[in-house]
This record gives structure tokens, C-alpha cells and sequence, in this order.
């Protein structure tokens, strides 16, 4: 389909909820056989994928709420590429912070090997992600805040 002919496909909080259902049982998955494939047992590699996931969620809404709040006092509207970047390393780094620790605890190693296991973490999910949405949408949409305005004929 082209741009100026695209089905509305799935909007509003159906869509938010079906995407996050759906990203991170795939990512629960993924992260699952990554740790069993650096020695982790099945359990542990679970327990942890889903803690993580779990905090994934918490923290992304709890983020968003508090970046977007700080955005609207700002002064100048919009996103900017710094202020993307800003966002991302934000969260990742706001993830990490409680994400290095748990696994050094969870699993039974160092700081160091944890912070190795969250670097490789963010490299995948760097790639999931974008192939994710990319999938996302060509099944179900795009979203209406992305969908080409229609041209007058």
C-alpha cells in the first residue's frame, strides 16, 4: 500500500496494548535464550528475562511521565535530536542502574560481568526494537500519528 492510500489499521490503547503484549513476550523469549547461552541455567535465564521486562515497563511508563512533564516546561517545543538522545540515554541508563545490579545478584557474578550482560542487552534490543516496529506496523498500521496526511484530489 502507499502512503496516501494505507488502511487505518489498529489504533489507540488496543494498539499500545497489544504491542507491549507482544514485544515483550518476544523479548522475554529472546533475553531467556541469550542468558542460557552464556551458561545461565533455564530458570534463572526466565526469572530474570521477566524481571526485567517487568521492570522495563514500570520504568518506561514512570520515565515517559516524568521526561514528558519536564519537555512541556520547556521553552522550546519539539524533538530535537539532542533531545532525543537525551530520552534514550535517559532510559537506558535509568534501566541499567537497577538492571546491573539485579543481574549481578541474580545470576551470581561480578559487577563487571553484569554490566557486560546489559551492554549486550542494550545492543539487542537496539536491533529488536527497530525490527519489532518495523513489523509491528506493516501488520497492523501505522499509527495515526505517523499515517501521511490524505491529499486532497
Amino acid at each position: 500500500m502507499s502512503q496516501k492510500t494505507q488502511a487505518v489499521g489498529l489504533q489507540g490503547p488496543m494498539r499500545r496494548v497489544i504491542y507491549v503484549a507482544l514485544y515483550e513476550t518476544l523479548a522475554i523469549i529472546a533475553a531467556s535464550l541469550m542468558f542460557m547461552a552464556i551458561g545461565q541455567s533455564a530458570g534463572h535465564s526466565g526469572g530474570m528475562a521477566i524481571a526485567a521486562s517487568t521492570i522495563a515497563i514500570i520504568w518506561n511508563v514512570t520515565f515517559n511521565t516524568l521526561f514528558e512533564k519536564w519537555e512541556a516546561a520547556q521553552p522550546v517545543r519539539g524533538r530535537s535530536i539532542g533531545r532525543r538522545i537525551a530520552h534514550a540515554l535517559g532510559f537506558e541508563g535509568g534501566l541499567a542502574i537497577v538492571l546491573i545490579p539485579l543481574m549481578a545478584w541474580w545470576f551470581n557474578v561480578s559487577l563487571w560481568e553484569a554490566t557486560v550482560m546489559e551492554a549486550g542487552l542494550l545492543v539487542f534490543f537496539l536491533c529488536y526494537t527497530y525490527v519489532f516496529n518495523w513489523g509491528f506496523d506493516r501488520a497492523f498500521g501505522l499509527p495515526a500519528s505517523a499515517q501521511a496526511v490524505p491529499v486532497a484530489a
